[in-house]
């Protein structure tokens, strides 16, 4: 490989790298800032670690509320929901009205189901 090469190499790989030193100072920047210009006043409240609503580090057997999954499931659902809209969005012309009634049914299939479990009390938290 001689010069050249190295040289036009180095040319076409350098708006990579300097994209790639761009994105880790984007990166950086706020936890430096926030380190720099935040107050920091930790205590054993904000240091413990969190885990769903009860202690961490308990016995592995204990009960607990089957809340937290349905949320997750909940989220879960909506989330799909959400993944799914966008492609069918950029290809709805294309479909036409069929993908466009498809996409009603889903989304009705999903609001019923919303409705179901909020009738049910499942997103209440008492």
């Amino acid at each position: 490989m001689d010069s050249l090469d190295a040289g036009y190499l180095a040319q076409q790989y350098a708006p990579i790298a300097v994209f790639i030193l761009i994105a880790l100072a984007m990166g950086a920047a706020p936890l430096i800032l926030s380190m720099l210009v935040a107050t920091q006043k930790p205590d054993p409240e904000k240091l413990s670690a969190y885990e769903c609503g009860f202690e961490a580090f308990e016995d592995s057997r204990m009960q607990f509320d089957v809340r937290f999954y349905l949320v997750a499931i909940l989220f879960i659902l909506f989330d799909l929901e959400t993944a799914f809209m966008f492609p069918w969005a950029i290809v709805l012309k294309d479909i036409g009205i069929f993908g466009f009634i498809e996409m009603m049914l889903f989304l009705f299939v999903l609001v019923v189901g919303y409705i179901y479990a909020w009738k049910k009390g499942a997103l209440q938290w008492e």
